[in-house]
């Protein structure tokens, strides 16, 4: 018997689709007031890419992980680009980096859940 999954793809898919909404809005918005967060740039991106990653695994979990990777990466560096265009943000090297670190990280802990559910439900944990 295959494990319930924590999300199925079609609620992973509107769940994305969500934190994707939400995370543009917050990364495009003109600044005029302290915006929530960790309270250091870095850490809010590497946890937003690693919702996004772990979503994206969620929804789509036969595709290639390096596809998902990408995929997250190119929306980072789209939001990197498109801040450049709107002052006062500014679009940077690091915070894309951020983002792929957190993609990959939201990837692999969605992959680890995938296995460590699996193995539970063969009894072998």
């Amino acid at each position: 018997m295959l494990p319930t999954p924590l999300l199925t793809p079609p609620q992973a898919r509107a769940l994305l689709a969500l934190l994707l909404t939400v995370i543009s809005f917050l990364a495009l918005w003109p600044i005029t007031e302290q915006l929530p967060g960790t309270g250091w740039d870095k850490a809010n991106h590497l946890l937003a890419f690693a919702a996004l990653g772990a979503c994206s695994r969620w929804a789509w979990p036969r595709a290639p992980w390096l596809l998902l990777a990408l995929a997250l990466l190119a929306y980072g560096g789209l939001i990197e680009l498109l801040q450049t265009q709107l002052p006062p943000r500014s679009g940077e090297w690091v915070d894309l980096l951020a983002d792929g670190l957190g993609a990959l990280l939201g990837l692999g802990l969605a992959q680890l859940q995938r296995r460590l559910q699996l193995r539970v439900s063969a009894g072998r944990i």
